[in-house]
């Protein structure tokens, strides 16, 4: 299963509730958009206030609206192995095409604690499973040498890395096997993680430009390496701008600046200040998708 470009989808609400009609309006985008996978329930998709309910309420009704247009990979972490196996379970029952499976958080586990966890959860459900590693949100780095352990795994068939260290990136792709699919976690390093053998992304950005997104994968693969880079290095300002206050903050604000659904968020994240709101729709403008 390719991943491609996929966006790390956010999660609509209203009143409190998830919005289901805007998270159609969503899916559609990004299909119609050229989006080659999509990551319901992830970090962007505010999964950690989300009750267990409306986690598997959200996957489903994403993967039915889908249809097997493009792959749906779903969120199903979590620092609890039994949980993150019952959520694989689920993913597995609905007819999810693959799950991402976060590293455990807050409890730290060392890392051959690490390996027996992705080892319980590959052992259990036969489903492909994309690692996720973001130490910046978990405490805890999954190294080099553990992801190729893993690698050998039956059904593990890649990892999205967002630890921010090109060096740490660089080697696991030079000892993991070929097929094994290295993501970016980081909008700012899609491109150079693609010239080092990466094989694509899981993008906040996707969310308001996923046919850029994706082009710069497409255009990579066709071997149009220059326009890659073109598109890559047009769209940083948007990266920047997306994380001047925690991921989904600023990329939820453009989704709704867009019409795509409101700007609710959750607690404890919290509305866009209002200077950096305007730094968004500068953003916005330049890039030519804004019109106040």
């Amino acid at each position: 299963m390719r991943i491609g470009a996929s966006v790390a989808v956010i999660t609509p609400f209203k009143n409190d509730e998830v919005d289901y009609q805007a998270l159609g309006r969503i899916i559609e985008f990004q299909i119609e958009k050229g989006i080659h996978s999509i990551v319901p329930c992830g970090t962007t998709g505010e999964s950690a206030t989300l009750s267990l309910e409306e986690h598997e309420q959200v996957i489903e009704f994403v993967v039915e609206k889908v249809n097997k247009r493009i792959p749906v990979i779903t969120g199903a972490g979590s620092n609890n192995t039994k949980e993150a196996i019952r959520l694989t379970k689920h993913a597995k029952k609905i007819k999810a095409d693959a799950v991402l499976s976060i590293t455990p958080y807050y409890n730290k586990p060392t890392q051959q604690g690490l390996y027996e966890h992705f080892k319980a959860i590959s052992e259990t459900i036969d489903i492909p499973i994309v690692m996720y590693n973001v130490p910046g949100r978990t405490g805890v780095n999954m190294l080099p040498e553990t992801v190729a352990r893993c690698a050998e795994l039956k059904n593990i068939i890649g990892i999205k890395e967002a630890s921010g260290d090109i060096n740490q990136i660089t080697e696991i792709i030079r000892i993991c096997p070929p097929s094994f699919q290295v993501i970016s976690g980081d909008d700012g390093l899609t491109y150079p993680i693609l010239c080092l053998g990466g094989k694509g992304v899981i993008s906040v950005i996707a969310n308001i430009v996923p046919d850029r997104v994706a082009k710069i994968v497409n255009e990579f693969d066709k071997g149009n390496i220059l326009e890659s880079r073109r598109i890559h290095l047009e769209l940083i300002p948007l990266v920047k701008v997306a994380f001047i206050e925690t991921n989904p903050i600023p990329i939820k604000t453009a989704a709704s600046l867009l019409g795509l659904c409101e700007p609710e968020l959750r607690l404890p994240l919290y509305k866009m200040q209002e200077t950096n709101k305007q730094k968004l729709i500068s953003v916005l403008k330049n890039l030519g998708i804004y019109n106040s």
